[in-house]
């Protein structure tokens, strides 16, 4: 092993090892800030600190129930007093502005403190939840009772409303797919009543009801979720080897993979030519393991290092031989596959898992207290028929400029993962893999990114030229960009929402805007606004033409408008361009 890659692996060791040691830790920062103990005067962010438009989201109250009875109470309090109502989980892990009510003069609801109840049912393999239920509390209460949830997302620190109501999901197209929505069979809903019932009620959803298939992903305008009741299995074991390959041939094998493996996934880094095939599958019972999904992006990171992984090298295949943070035990990985029981292995987590601790030692990489992680993030799932077609449109991009992609691959590269089409009108549409994307965001928004129009043009490509379905708690403005049109059940969506809440009092501008309800769109044309994704330029001043940005057509998908860098009409950019080097340093 050469000094270069010694040097590399001390210092992915310090960034994933050091968080073990015994020192002081603290967890992320509460997404509502009052200038009152009471909860009135209050501010609401998300878990990251700063909405895509950065703007600064204003509340009245804020109020903490911890019982049903509560929560119809703070239900009816809102409505009584015709305040705009939105509700918040204990982390606010969506990245667009969910929970924001708009205007300074609306309530949230908190469901941090709901979360007492996780009822299971051995005989009807079912079991009952509280919204506020985190999904690590979720996954191992129900491991205690012999049962599992075939599917979840990847960070354990949700809230089962909170991932419901974004549609949130795993990997996978066998049985009812990976989005955890599919798995609901009953729900609890508080909305709002009129005086003579109390001003709020509790409605009881169950499947077969077709309201139940608008709740299931509901963007948080129907109402309060209360309780859920999901449909689980048998608790099984996984069997998971990550395989470090040539991305030759990604195009022809990403549709089959999904087929062949009931859980795996795929990691593209596109500069590199290289992917990673996660191959993911039950295991009976017996085989022996007791792996964890400890992922490396999840755990408690030192606020020191927090800063220093912005401008690493990525180191990719080290990333697999070390086991990508899975473990073959509680303590070390020492090879693949790994095997273990469902709960341990289908979600990670603990960064958030502290006490308060001031200043923060140890945190999760995207606290916005230290300058660690600060990025945009493209979430669109496209049709398994057109993916494909996708992948080579992209390397062709890549292939003009190899480099242009280094920035993705710093941030983990495309992470490409399978669902079903759903049952919910707001869920997708037919089979898909849906595409994460996460890239550097500028501390400064008038201040471009290194090939800007790379990026932007994938993006656009993704949304426009292959009609991509966004994710609802992630992606930039434009991502919601004539949304509506990729909906056909939308218009039954939209009457559920008008018989459970005819006031609109769970709804706001925001999801006015995306829901096509009023007329005005997401986008919101200004100087500099195609920078931070909330337009698409029409005009040089959307971008940055002090700094030698313009608005010019695509290079593959000519139809998309991009920010793109003229070197003969500004200042050089300064920094190596070559992948694996500081790619930071400009901006």
């Amino acid at each position: 092993m050469n000094s270069k890659r010694i040097s590399i692996l001390l210092t992915h060791l310090g960034l994933w090892i050091l968080p073990l040691l015994q020192v002081a830790h603290t967890a992320p920062p509460p997404p509502v800030e009052c200038l009152s103990t009471s909860g009135y005067g209050c501010t609401v962010s998300s878990t990251y600190g700063v909405w895509p438009d950065r703007s600064t989201c204003k509340v009245a109250k804020v109020l903490y129930p911890t019982t049903e009875q509560e929560l119809v109470a703070a239900v009816a309090d809102g409505v009584k007093n015709h305040t705009k109502i939105k509700v918040v989980s204990k982390y606010s892990h969506s990245i667009p502005k969910l929970v924001c009510p708009g205007g300074d003069e609306g309530m949230l609801i908190s469901t941090r403190d709901y979360a007492r109840t996780i009822a299971v049912n051995t005989s009807s393999l079912t079991a009952t939840v509280d919204s506020g239920v985190e999904l690590r509390e979720l996954v191992d209460g129900i491991a205690a009772h012999g049962m599992a949830l075939p599917h979840s997302p990847y960070w354990d620190g949700v809230s089962v409303g909170g991932l419901l109501s974004t549609g949130a999901h795993g990997s996978s197209l066998w049985g009812r797919g990976s989005a955890v929505h599919e798995y609901v069979i009953g729900m609890r809903l508080v909305i709002p009543a009129s005086p003579e019932e109390g001003f709020a009620k509790i409605i009881e959803l169950v499947e077969g009801d077709e309201d139940l298939n608008a709740a299931k992903v509901s963007f948080g305008v129907l109402g309060v979720i209360s309780q859920v009741t999901l449909t689980l299995q048998p608790l099984f074991k996984r069997s998971v080897t990550n395989n470090f390959t040539s991305d030759d041939g990604l195009e022809d094998n990403i549709a089959p993979f999904g087929l062949q493996n009931e859980f795996g996934d795929v990691l593209w880094y596109p500069s590199m030519g290289k992917a990673i095939y996660r191959v993911d599958n039950r295991a009976v019972n017996t085989t022996r393991g007791d792996g964890v999904n400890d992922f490396i992006g999840f755990r408690q990171t030192s606020s020191v290092f927090a800063e220093l992984r912005r401008s690493a090298e990525a180191q990719v295949a080290l990333f697999v031989e070390l086991g990508a943070g899975l473990k073959n035990n509680d303590f070390v990985f020492t090879g693949y596959p790994v095997i273990g029981y469902q709960n341990l292995i289908q979600t990670a987590g603990n960064c958030q898992n502290a006490p308060d601790e001031n200043p923060p030692e140890l945190v999760c990489a995207w606290d916005p207290r230290v300058k660690g992680l600060f990025f945009h993030q493209t979430a669109v799932s496209i049709s398994i028929s057109q993916i494909s077609s996708f992948i080579s449109d992209v390397k062709k991009l890549r292939d003009a400029d190899p480099s242009s992609l280094c920035g993705v691959d710093l941030y983990s590269g495309f992470f490409m993962r399978y669902v079903k089409k759903s049952t919910a009108y707001l869920g997708k549409t037919e089979d898909v893999v849906d595409i994460d994307i996460t890239y550097y965001r500028s501390d400064k928004a008038t201040t471009p990114r290194l090939n800007e129009d790379v990026l932007e043009e994938i993006e656009q490509m993704a949304l426009f030229k292959y009609k991509g379905l966004p994710h609802w708690g992630k992606n930039r403005n434009l991502g919601f960009e004539n949304v509506t049109s990729k909906y056909p059940d939308l218009p039954k969506f939209l009457d559920v929402r008008r018989r459970f809440d005819p006031q609109a009092l769970f709804s706001s501008e925001w999801s006015d805007a995306v829901l096509g309800i009023v007329p005005e769109g997401v986008s919101i044309l200004k100087d500099n606004c195609a920078l931070e994704g909330l337009c698409i330029c029409s005009e040089d001043r959307h971008c940055a033409p002090d700094s030698g940005y313009f608005c010019k057509p695509g290079h593959v998908f000519r139809d998309a408008r991009v920010c793109r860098y003229n070197a003969s009409l500004s200042e050089p950019l300064t920094g190596d361009r070559r992948c694996g080097s500081d790619l930071q340093s400009q901006m």
